[in-house]
């Protein structure tokens, strides 16, 4: 027997286009890494609350380079993102607690959908400039990534249930106890010890925390393109 795989938990909401990137590059490496990855669905709006952070976009410069920096980081990283055309109005107004609710909920009964569920709210809000925040939205997102409507309809009826607001909330609490300030965080738990890495470019030096070779965004193992 080979050795046990060390936990990384990604902590994420589809809201955060950088959350997509971490998101893809670690399922790319998890098998190569030999790594027990554990998605977290979080609200990054808590998380902002909570460290008294505020969106990057909010600041004009920041803006300015985050459209260039996602221009390039599609190329780079293989991942098909874009800026919506609204950008503000997705950030700021619709936001993304039902979809986090309800990729809590797919977590919790069919966790063996949520890494295919998630990746296509972000290709709806990311790629594709559509809706998340709206019932049919998510319904239409969770059949496309291979859920049944009948279970896509029945996990949207408990985004407001308390077992369902009361683990969200666990979550991100549990970033924020991290000392999380954004997202995506990722923490590796190895050998008695937790760190915590902020952003999608922390890649590296995840690979030498684990002492794993980093291979670039694109391993040769993986044809990434999605």
């Amino acid at each position: 027997m080979g050795p046990l795989p060390r936990t990384l938990e990604l902590f994420y909401d589809v809201l955060s286009p950088y959350s997509w990137l971490s998101f893809e590059v670690l399922c790319r490496y998890q098998n190569i890494w030999n790594i027990n990855l554990r998605l977290q669905p979080s609200l990054i709006a808590g998380i902002m609350k909570d460290s008294g952070n505020k969106p990057p976009a909010l600041l004009p410069r920041k803006a300015q380079y985050l459209a260039s920096d996602i221009n390039l980081l599609r190329q780079h990283l293989q991942v098909p993102i874009q800026l919506p055309k609204d950008l503000f109005s997705v950030l700021l107004e619709k936001g993304s607690l039902s979809a986090m609710r309800f990729l809590t909920a797919v977590n919790l009964e069919h966790p063996e959908m949520l890494e295919k569920v998630s990746r296509e709210l972000w290709m709806r809000i990311w790629s594709r400039d559509e809706d998340i925040s709206e019932p049919q939205s998510i319904l239409t997102a969770a059949k496309k990534a291979g859920m049944s409507a009948e279970q896509a309809r029945g996990l949207l009826e408990k985004i407001s249930t308390p077992t369902v607001k009361n683990k969200l909330k666990e979550t991100t609490e549990a970033a924020c106890k991290y000392g999380a300030f954004g997202l995506p965080v990722t923490v590796a738990h190895m050998d008695g010890q937790t760190h915590m890495l902020f952003g999608s470019d922390r890649m590296e030096l995840l690979a030498y925390l684990l002492g794993e070779k980093w291979m670039g965004p694109v391993p040769p193992a993986v044809n990434a393109r999605l």
